[in-house]
């Protein structure tokens, strides 16, 4: 008798049943949507579906992105065309974003992330990197300008509402922002700077997801190029001793000692973001960069025990590879809405976004480049995290790039380069007054 295959450790049929088990009351509106489990279900069945989907279909999975991308381009279709009854679309906005699913996501990434690498590795990659953010937004503003001068734009015009809002850390921390200043400083409606700011960085940040697949076969076909996932050109010249000694073999109970340290420091990064120090200056600090702080130097001082350390890589991977297709479907329900997405459908919309992507990834690899970067993972971290939507932008890259242990250096891009980006605006904007 033949062993049947199995998947997720299921055969395929009662795969099938599972899913059918979920969709068919969820399509008849049965189950209850202020109930965690309910939501989990959904998220994990449709996303399954699509996930596997897009990477079984050999086009899609070459050169569109794969399961990820159809993760989150499918759930956001299958809301706009009310395939996922409305009541739950809603509740799995208010999970998803609103109850803080995705910051247990991203704070796992980053502390995981952290934690884990080299410490000599990680103070030689915080110490290039800014200078790679600032290559990728002269070249982002540069193509700009080339793009508005293709279309006709002013040239003004597309600093403002293109390049900077697409460049400046998404969209509460970017054109939120970045739209009162621009009522403040020229007096003109923030409301109409935003509607247009936001459909621009939607745009954008869709290149940013094709920019970060087109990156990942660069990568494939000029293996020079990349790091497969490590930032550093020669991460052999900062390694130590305990890099080359036998990794410990982890169980639960150190799995949860990593959960315990990134419930600390996302508590302590929270506190201080918002009640300690929430700015300098005229530059707010996110959670999440304190969150890259902390765990820089709890991996600088050697504080933390490898056990727990790999524990925390552990519980990051559980949501990266098999519950990938479950966090990509909640982010495309709940940051991706498509009639917004196809009433911005212009070409001149369209080329000058990707113009400004396409700065980002040259200026951020070849500044990247330059200081001891790969150019693949220094374009797709401090250029397309740039130039995409903030936090859910940053898994949308990383995940179609399928380099998702980059999470801090693209947090550091959403975060430090988006405060960067408001320094620039406070100067630009004065001038446009």
């Amino acid at each position: 008798m033949n062993e049947q295959k199995l998947y997720y450790g299921l055969p395929v049929w009662l795969i099938i049943v599972s899913i059918l088990a979920v969709v068919i009351p969820t399509a008849m509106g049965l189950l209850p949507e202020d109930n965690m489990l309910a939501i989990i279900s959904i998220m994990l069945a449709f996303g399954f579906v699509l996930y596997e989907l897009g990477e079984r279909l050999p086009i899609w999975n070459d050169y569109i992105g794969g399961g990820a991308v159809m993760a989150f381009f499918g759930a956001a279709a299958f809301e706009f065309y009310g395939i996922i009854p409305e009541k739950y679309a809603k509740a799995i906005t208010f999970f998803y974003d609103d109850y803080g699913f995705q910051t247990l996501f991203i704070s796992l990434l980053i502390v995981s992330a952290v934690l884990t690498v080299n410490r000599k590795q990680l103070l030689k990659a915080f110490s290039g990197y800014i200078p790679a953010i600032l290559g990728g937004i002269a070249m982002a503003a540069l193509f700009g300008v080339i793009g508005a001068m293709i279309c006709g734009v002013e040239i003004d015009r597309v600093i403002a509402y293109y390049v900077l809002p697409i460049m400046g850390g998404g969209n509460g921390g970017g054109a939120l922002p970045i739209s009162e200043m621009w009522e403040q400083s020229t007096g003109k409606s923030k409301e109409e700077f935003y509607s247009v700011a936001f459909a621009i960085l939607n745009i954008a940040n869709n290149f940013a997801i094709l920019g970060a697949v087109g990156l990942n076969i660069l990568g494939n076909k000029f293996p020079k190029l990349t790091g497969n996932g490590e930032l550093l050109k020669d991460p052999e010249r900062y390694s130590l001793a305990e890099d080359h000694a036998p990794k410990p073999k982890i169980g639960l109970n150190d799995i949860g000692g990593g959960l315990l340290v990134t419930c600390a420091i996302y508590a302590l990064s929270y506190t201080v973001s918002e009640f300690i120090l929430p700015s300098i200056g005229p530059v707010s600090l996110h959670m999440y960069v304190y969150t890259v702080i902390f765990a820089a130097i709890l991996n600088v001082t050697n504080i933390i025990p490898a056990e727990a350390k790999l524990g925390a890589k552990r519980l990051s991977e559980f949501f990266t590879k098999p519950l990938m297709c479950m966090c990509m479907c909640g982010i495309g329900i709940a940051f991706m809405d498509l009639a917004d997405f196809i009433a911005a459908l212009s070409w001149q919309n369209f080329l000058i976004a990707a113009m400004i992507v396409l700065g980002a990834i040259i200026g951020s690899g070849v500044v990247g480049m330059m200081v001891g970067f790969n150019f693949v993972e220094s374009a797709i971290t401090a250029g397309l995290c740039m130039a995409n939507r903030g936090g859910s932008g940053d898994l949308q890259v990383l995940g179609a790039g399928k380099r998702m242990g980059l999470m801090s250096y693209a947090q550091i891009s959403s975060r430090i380069g988006g405060a960067i980006i408001l320094v620039l605006c406070s100067i630009i904007f004065g001038f446009m007054a």
